[in-house]
Order: C-alpha cells, then sequence, then structure tokens
C-alpha cells in the first residue's frame, strides 16, 4: 500500500473516531429517592410506567417471603423474587402473566435499560428501578423478609441482565 493510500485510510479512520467520540452520550435517567421509611419515590420526570412500577413496588413492600407467592394471583400474602418482580411490571403493563427467575432471563430485551435494568438467573431475579435496587433479599429494611428497596447494589455475577422494551431511552417521557 502506497503511503497517500495509508494517509487516506488514516484520516477516514480518525474522522469515524472523530463522529463517534462527538456523539453524546447515553444520558443517566434521574434517581428515584428512598424516604425513611423505605418507600422509593419516583422522579417527575420518569415515563408512567417507571412511576407505576414504583407505586406498584411500594404496595407490596414488606409482604412477607413466600416461595411461589404472586404466581397464582396477582394479589397475593406474600411474594418471592420473580413474583414481587412479575407484580411491578404487570401494574406498568409490561407483563400479561407471572414469569419466575428463569423466565426473565428470556423476557424484554437482552442488556440494560437506563430505566430499568432486571438482573436474572436460575435462581433468582431482582431489578433496578430508576436506580434504586428492588429485591427480595439484601434490602434496606432491616431484617424484614420479602420484597424491599436499596439503594446499595449486590453482586451481578451470573445473572443475565435484561430490560423491558420500551425504556431504553433516559429521555423524558418515552
Amino acid at each position: 500500500m502506497r503511503f497517500s493510500a495509508k494517509f487516506s485510510l488514516l484520516c477516514c479512520l480518525l474522522a469515524a473516531v472523530g463522529v463517534l467520540a462527538a456523539s453524546p452520550a447515553a444520558a443517566a435517567v434521574p434517581q428515584a429517592t428512598l424516604t425513611k421509611d423505605g418507600r422509593a419515590v419516583a422522579p417527575e420526570s420518569a415515563p408512567d410506567s417507571v412511576k407505576a412500577m414504583i407505586a406498584a413496588a411500594n404496595r407490596i413492600r414488606h409482604h412477607p417471603y413466600r416461595w411461589g407467592g404472586g404466581h397464582r394471583n396477582w394479589n397475593s400474602a406474600g411474594y418471592d423474587c420473580s413474583g414481587s418482580l412479575s407484580y411491578v411490571l404487570h401494574a406498568a403493563g409490561l407483563l400479561d402473566y407471572p414469569l419466575d427467575s428463569r423466565g426473565f432471563m428470556r423476557w424484554g430485551g437482552a442488556g440494560g435499560g437506563s430505566w430499568v435494568r432486571i438482573y436474572a438467573n436460575h435462581g433468582h431475579v431482582f431489578a433496578v428501578i430508576a436506580g434504586l435496587r428492588w429485591d427480595t433479599s439484601m434490602t434496606d429494611d432491616g431484617d424484614r423478609s420479602g420484597p424491599g428497596w436499596s439503594e446499595e447494589m449486590r453482586e451481578t455475577r451470573g445473572f443475565r441482565l435484561r430490560h423491558p422494551l420500551g425504556l431504553l431511552s433516559a429521555v423524558p417521557g418515552s
């Protein structure tokens, strides 16, 4: 390859890199806040579906942990991890029937969305909604069992990352 051809190729590559570097990065979503009593408050700019998820989660927060809870009926005396996440997604109009953790491994789109990230493996599922973790273990609600919120993230190795379709963008109202 002659020098001028190499130089032209290099210029094209640099121009392409410059275009990529100039592209705006994905905007971060506004964070939900956690009240002293352990309830989440959605950011005002959150999409209606995210607000509905947070409101639904607050309704079943502190229900006891029950294996299989939330799978026969949406309104249950207790919820397991997948039952509580199914309830939350159903309230937002994103899920028609409960899924178990394995079902969540294939649900929605691959990778993480900006508003909602779902972490699923063969035995557990949890979500991060507007920056707060919704889970049935390792929550900030003290020694209570069952679903609750946390500002702390947990280990995600071994989990498949998914997101609800249509909630990728951090642009309010999308």
